[in-house]
C-alpha cells in the first residue's frame, strides 16, 4: 500500500469504529484537544450560542471550559458558572446578576462594566481581572482571590469580603460602604479616595 494513504485509512478506521459525531457534540465544541492536553472549549449549550450579547439567562455552564471566549454585553443574568474556567474572558458590560460563580477561574479576566450584584463568587479567582467600573453590589466573594485585581470605580456596596486576598488590589474610588472585609488580606492594596461608609474592617488610614 502506498505509505502516502495510511493516515487517511486509519482516520476512516477511527471514525468507522467510533461512530458518527452527533450534532449537540459537534455545535457544544469548538476545538477539540487531540494530544490530551487543553479541554475543549464551549460555545453552544442548550441552543444557546455564548458570543458577544448572546442573551442566555440562567444557563447551566458548570464546569465548562470558556477560557478566552468574548461575552461582552451578554444577558447572563443567574447563570450557573460554578468552577468553569473563565480566565482570561471577555465579560465586559455582560450582566451576570445573580449568578453563580463558586470556585470559578477568572484570572486576567475582563469585567470591565459588569453587572455582577448579588452574585455568588465564593472561592473564586480573580487573580490580575480587571473589574473598573463593574458592579458587585451584594455580591458575595467570601475567600476569593482578588490579588492584584484591577477594580476601580466599582460599586462594592454591601459585598461581603470576608477572607478574600486583596493584596496589591487596586480599589481607588471604589465604593465599599456596608461591606465586610472582616479577615480579609488587604496588604499593599490601594484603597485611594474608596468610599468606607459602615464598611466592616476596612481600613482607616486612608
Amino acid at each position: 500500500m502506498n505509505r502516502f494513504f495510511r493516515p487517511a485509512f486509519a482516520l476512516c478506521t477511527l471514525l468507522s469504529l467510533s461512530g458518527p459525531l452527533t450534532a449537540p457534540l459537534a455545535a457544544e465544541v469548538e476545538t477539540a484537544s487531540l494530544g490530551g492536553g487543553e479541554e475543549e472549549r464551549v460555545t453552544e449549550v442548550a441552543g444557546c450560542v455564548l458570543t458577544a450579547k448572546a442573551v442566555c439567562p440562567g444557563i447551566d455552564l458548570r464546569h465548562r471550559n470558556l477560557r478566552s471566549l468574548s461575552l461582552a454585553g451578554a444577558d447572563l443574568r443567574g447563570a450557573n458558572l460554578m468552577r468553569a474556567d473563565l480566565r482570561h474572558a471577555d465579560l465586559r458590560g455582560a450582566d451576570l446578576s445573580g449568578a453563580i460563580l463558586d470556585g470559578a477561574d477568572l484570572r486576567t479576566a475582563f469585567l470591565q462594566g459588569t453587572r455582577l450584584s448579588g452574585a455568588r463568587l465564593r472561592g473564586a479567582n480573580l487573580e490580575f481581572a480587571r473589574a473598573n467600573g463593574a458592579d458587585l453590589r451584594q455580591a458575595d466573594l467570601t475567600a476569593a482571590n482578588l490579588e492584584a485585581l484591577r477594580a476601580d470605580k466599582a460599586d462594592l456596596t454591601g459585598a461581603n469580603l470576608e477572607g478574600a486576598n486583596l493584596q496589591e488590589a487596586k480599589l481607588s474610588l471604589t465604593n465599599l460602604s456596608q461591606a465586610n472585609l472582616e479577615g480579609a488580606k488587604i496588604r499593599f492594596a490601594i484603597f485611594q479616595d474608596a468610599l468606607m461608609t459602615d464598611c466592616r474592617s476596612c481600613p482607616t488610614d486612608w
